[in-house]
């Protein structure tokens, strides 16, 4: 360790060193190609795209009146470094979680949305496996 002192303040300089270091970084290197952000923009990818193209919402696709409903959804990136899916109209969570009517009858929901994530959920669980065995060499 070394030391001086330069206008009346003491500075030190010293080096830390540390057995195996080279290995460890190798092996944080390694593990780093692991892309969970690939795996998360594929599923948001492929959700979207199932929402935009699928009228048979049996698997997600989003149900289509006049059509505004499915022209709406969108995939952007959310602060946390995932991503988001959803739909900005004001009708959407009616035509997903159902809704009253004027005459005090009642709509089901289409549950378009949770059924394109489900449709989803294997595939997630698939990609993510994938990655992780590609990131750890096995």
């Amino acid at each position: 360790m070394d030391s001086y002192k330069s206008e009346g303040f003491e500075k030190m300089s010293f080096k830390i060193s540390v057995a195996g270091m080279d290995e460890l970084e190798t092996e944080l290197r390694r593990l780093n190609s692991f892309r969970l952000d690939a795996v998360l923009l594929k599923q948001a990818t492929q959700i979207y795209n199932r929402a935009r193209k699928n009228a048979d919402n049996t698997y997600g696709g989003t149900p289509v009146d006049t059509g505004e409903l499915r022209k709406d959804v969108s995939l952007s990136s959310s602060q946390s470094g995932g991503y988001i899916v959803g739909y900005t109209k004001e009708y959407a969570p009616h035509v997903e979680y159902g809704h009253r009517t004027k005459d005090d009858g009642y709509v089901e929901g289409q549950r378009f949305l949770q059924k394109n994530v489900e449709k989803q959920r294997d595939i997630y669980m698939q990609d993510l496996r994938r990655e992780i065995r590609k990131g750890s060499g096995k």
